[in-house]
């Protein structure tokens, strides 16, 4: 297999500094204080919450080589206009066919983060369905672009995520956004449309990065905005406390 660096940011630059615009308004909602426990009741503080949106971003530029899908006419070296974003498509050499890979940022933080709250706040049913629920949404909206890959309009998760988590999970509507945002728009826009790839004359379909990764970013900046306004369980004194000294 030729695995020559499948490395590089899913979205153009302007839009890709709006993600990062938007990660800087977490960080300083939270050094004010106004999302401080918010991230507590999703459960986990404040320092990790940032720790995983700055990975997220970090890691969206790099891609886990998995498979290579036979040779096929490629599309490289442009960008992909879809529903108001423009995503990038690399430029390749005497690239061999697609190459099928995991995106860091998009695919494998979301999905261990996703397991870690599932477990955590045992909701395995509630999980399931905002999941299969969001995996439709993102499924039926789902478009297949040539030279690029699979796209999602993307607010679409968003939307989805936010309607499915506070009608299902009215106790634990954010790890439930959470973990149904991230699930369901991996499995819904990319793996159940795996056998698309192979036709668009991609030379990288990455899982999880660009099409998906944004919407997945989003999903994880409004899982927190739910757990700010939403009437779950709340923080006790010894969180608050240990929260405090985390800071």
């Amino acid at each position: 297999m030729n695995w020559t660096a499948p490395h590089y940011l899913p979205l153009a630059p302007i839009f890709f500094s709006f993600l990062l615009g938007l990660f800087v308004v977490v960080l300083v909602l939270i050094q004010v204080g106004i999302l401080h426990y918010a991230y507590r009741r999703l459960g986990i503080t404040s320092n990790v919450a940032l720790l995983l949106l700055f990975g997220s971003l970090v890691g969206s530029y790099f891609n886990i080589p998995i498979a290579e899908l036979p040779q096929r006419r490629i599309l490289s070296g442009q960008e992909v206009n879809f529903f108001g974003m423009r995503y990038v498509v690399p430029v390749v050499v005497q690239w061999p066919g697609t190459l099928v890979a995991v995106n860091v940022g998009g695919a494998v933080i979301p999905a261990l983060m996703s397991v870690y709250l599932l477990i955590k706040h045992r909701l395995w049913l509630q999980a399931t369905l905002g999941t299969a629920a969001v995996a439709v949404v993102c499924y039926w909206l789902a478009r297949p672009i040539p030279g690029f890959g699979i796209a999602i309009p993307i607010f679409a998760p968003v939307a989805a995520t936010a309607i499915v988590s506070l009608l299902i999970s009215a106790q634990r509507p954010a790890p439930t956004a959470y973990i149904s945002g991230s699930l369901g728009t991996l499995i819904g826009a990319d793996l159940l449309n795996f056998r698309e790839i192979q036709y668009l004359g991609a030379p990288v379909a990455s899982i999880g990065g660009a099409g998906a990764f944004d919407g997945i970013f989003i999903t994880g900046i409004l899982a927190v905005l739910i757990a700010s306004i939403s009437r779950g369980p709340q923080t006790s004194h010894s969180e608050e406390g240990k929260e405090r000294s985390d800071r």
